[in-house]
């Protein structure tokens, strides 16, 4: 089991999703700490290598492994997502 950790921006970024949605994803931050048992993660390429995705419904969580725990930096929209 790993460590799952979220970056302020994460934080904010889940505090303002809409309410029925935040349980969602609350259940698949806590599957990530069971990584790498875990299915539906997809590894990113280009200017985001290194980083994985999961998705549930039409969000992404977007997150990153390292030996002690897993950081998820970015929580959003499909169509969200990889914009910046």
């Amino acid at each position: 089991m790993k460590q799952v950790a979220l970056t302020a921006q994460a934080m904010e970024q889940f505090s303002d999703l809409p309410r029925s949605i935040q349980p969602r994803i609350n259940n698949v931050i806590l599957r990530l700490a069971q990584w790498p048992n875990i299915s539906g993660t997809k590894a990113l390429t280009g200017n985001l290598a290194g980083n994985y995705r999961i998705r549930t419904g039409d969000y992404r969580i977007v997150f990153k492994v390292t030996a002690e725990k897993i950081i998820i930096w970015k929580i959003a929209n499909r169509k969200d997502v990889y914009l910046d």
